[in-house]
């Protein structure tokens, strides 16, 4: 509704400088118009016309850079009304609103074309076949992890060397904190270590916030912008890059042959759990996976750095997978559902409830 609106405003508003177009070569009698009117200032009249009818083209047909048309045209436009205040003032407020929607367009262009060249980049451009998992290979694995890669239905597959995830949710951004509705897309690369996660969240009626996690050749890098204009957040770093690595290292329950990579090793903790140990680049971290009795993972738990006033300090992080979500993607029986919770010493934060919608092995 609000993009048909918008789409309206920027019609309207470049059609009525037809009348200062049709005042200028005497095609019509404009009585509301009472001033003088060129017949060169009614060529631009007429191109503001034209450009914002491209915008609105362009809008419609729902591309990204259609503000490009529009940037002009608002120019030429309040020019034009500068030159013809008693007659035309009132059309600064509609610039103004289109000045608006080109502002959020441009950031949202930016943003997307960063995403495009990042993804471009953490994707690999070649790569090798894999080799098919075999249970001579999870042997030297804890009894319990073994358990569960049988009960992932990874045996016999290929390992997996990239993975696609499409997933919805919701989060907070502080204790107490109004839920945000949450979808985004995740890239996963196994044989180097690393993902890309996009997601785009809702604030407020029209106040969208555009997140990107990245982790690639060890290091992390968390950006937050508001309208995909305005940083919200901006972290990196040594608290940044052992957080990134233990969100990678959880998130292998969604591609379980990725526990066989050397930079993984393994401990027994008790009969249904393990303690997962994750070495790459100058980075190491660990955490306790969990399992039912059938060999499903039921959670995870790690030391994190907690992002606050006066700096990151090393909190208990925890992870839920939900027992009823289990679905199949592609032959592997995954957890569907899950949440993440800090346990901190003021109480437990609930920060995010993730449902994945697909998942693509490649």
């Amino acid at each position: 509704m609000l993009r048909l609106v918008f789409a309206l405003v920027l019609l309207f508003h470049g059609l009525i400088h037809l009348m200062g177009f049709a005042k200028a070569y005497r095609y019509a009698e404009v009585s509301q118009l009472t001033g003088e009117y060129s017949r060169s200032a009614g060529f631009f009249w007429l191109l503001s016309t034209l450009l914002f009818t491209a915008s609105v083209l362009f809008f419609f047909l729902k591309k990204e850079w259609w503000w490009m048309a529009a940037v002009p045209a608002v120019i030429i436009s309040q020019m034009l009304i500068f030159g013809q205040w008693k007659d035309a003032r009132f059309g600064t407020i509609a610039n103004v609103i289109v000045l608006a929607g080109i502002l959020l367009a441009y950031g949202q262009w930016k943003w997307n074309g960063m995403l495009r060249e990042e993804v471009q980049a953490f994707q690999p451009a070649n790569l090798t076949e894999s080799s098919t998992l075999t249970k001579e290979m999870i042997a030297g694995l804890p009894p319990v992890v073994q358990k569960w890669m049988e009960r992932s239905q990874v045996i016999g597959k290929k390992m997996v060397q990239q993975v696609e995830v499409k997933q919805t949710g919701r989060m907070r951004s502080k204790p107490g904190g109004n839920w945000m509705p949450v979808t985004a897309t995740q890239y996963f690369t196994v044989p180097k270590p690393g993902f890309i996660w996009m997601a785009d969240m809702e604030a407020a009626p029209f106040i969208t916030i555009k997140g990107r996690d990245l982790y690639q050749d060890g290091k992390g890098h968390m950006l937050i912008k508001a309208l995909a204009l305005f940083s919200v957040a901006d972290a990196s770093g040594a608290a940044t890059d052992q957080g990134s690595m233990l969100r990678y290292l959880a998130e292998i329950c969604w591609f379980p042959s990725a526990a066989l990579n050397t930079f993984i090793q393994w401990e027994p903790v008790d009969a249904h759990s393990a303690k997962a140990i994750m070495r790459y680049g100058a980075v190491e971290g660990s955490g306790i996976f969990t399992f039912d009795e059938n060999g499903d993972i039921r959670s995870f738990e790690a030391m994190r750095y907690y992002e606050r006033k006066g700096g990151a300090t090393l909190e208990k992080w925890h992870i839920d997978m939900d027992p009823a979500s289990f679905k199949t993607f592609e032959g592997i029986r995954i957890p569907a559902k899950s949440t993440v919770t800090w346990k901190l010493a003021t109480g437990d934060f609930l920060w995010l409830e993730l449902e994945i919608l697909e998942k693509r092995e490649m």
